[in-house]
């Protein structure tokens, strides 16, 4: 698989399969992480890699799911994430800005989970304040993301979205289908208004 393929063919899953992620693997998906693009270099990323059953419920506890489809769309007992990277930025390595190092950590952290055959979920709905108090996360550290990482117990489908809905949703047969826009919808060459055809 090479990265196209990786960054068209990923989707959200939110139904995982009980076996473990072996610790080779999670390194390199945090490995990949450390590696993308930091304003200024300042690299203020850090992560809490979380794989023990207990700490896994806790932090489960902080999350909201599938905002579209809740509570549908939750992860039940037995189908839960094996690992979580909790995604903060050190703010006494960067004030400001660390955002958007942390959405590059985590893209490049997904797209490289993907070609393992790990599926992942970029969570940004936490409970943050219990979350710090269950990992002891220092609050020089802001809490912006959790990636729930497991192998694939689900394959969700793009579709063509009609009009303006976005929202995603499940058919009968509990296939997830979710909207994407069109590249003519989004993409203007050389100015604003000045659409792209697609050929």
């Amino acid at each position: 698989m090479n990265v196209y393929e990786a960054a068209t063919k990923r989707r959200t899953i939110r139904k995982f399969l009980q076996k473990p992620i072996p610790m080779e693997i999670l390194m390199k998906l945090l490995n990949a992480a450390r590696l993308a693009p930091s304003a200024g270099n300042l690299q203020p990323c850090e992560y809490v890699l979380v794989t023990d059953k207990a700490l896994l419920d806790s932090v489960f506890s902080t999350l909201k799911w599938a905002r579209y489809i809740a509570p549908e769309g939750t992860p039940k007992e037995g189908e839960r994430p094996v690992a979580y990277v909790v995604v903060l930025v050190n703010t006494k390595k960067a004030s400001e800005g660390g955002e958007i190092d942390c959405a590059a950590a985590v893209e490049n952290m997904i797209l490289t989970a993907w070609e393992e055959g790990i599926g992942s979920c970029w969570i940004a709905s936490i409970n943050r304040d219990r979350l710090r108090e269950i990992l002891s996360i220092p609050e020089y550290c802001k809490i912006c993301f959790v990636v729930a990482l497991g192998y694939r117990a689900e394959e969700p489908v793009i579709e063509e979205m009609s009009g303006d809905d976005v929202r995603y949703w499940k058919d009968e047969e509990g296939i997830l289908h979710v909207p994407k826009r069109r590249l003519g919808d989004i993409v203007f060459m050389n100015c604003y208004g000045n659409k792209f055809i697609e050929t």
